[in-house]
């Protein structure tokens, strides 16, 4: 039988291990955008694309 400070390094590292990937997975959830919200900006496919709103400059308007 394991001495119980060999089990608790053991239940530790696992547990510390496990953390490390439900992190990952949570990062990893929402890193890309789908790919509506991609090209969302782009409009509708076969219609020309939505003019780009431009800034006056300032003094000049």
């Amino acid at each position: 039988m394991a001495s119980f400070t060999q089990v608790t390094k053991r239940r530790r590292a696992i547990r510390r291990r496990n953390r490390g990937a439900d992190r990952k997975r949570r990062q990893a959830k929402r890193s890309t955008l789908s790919y509506e919200e991609l090209f969302a900006g782009c409009g509708e496919p076969g219609q020309p694309a939505p003019a780009v709103a431009t800034k006056a400059a300032p003094g000049k308007g």
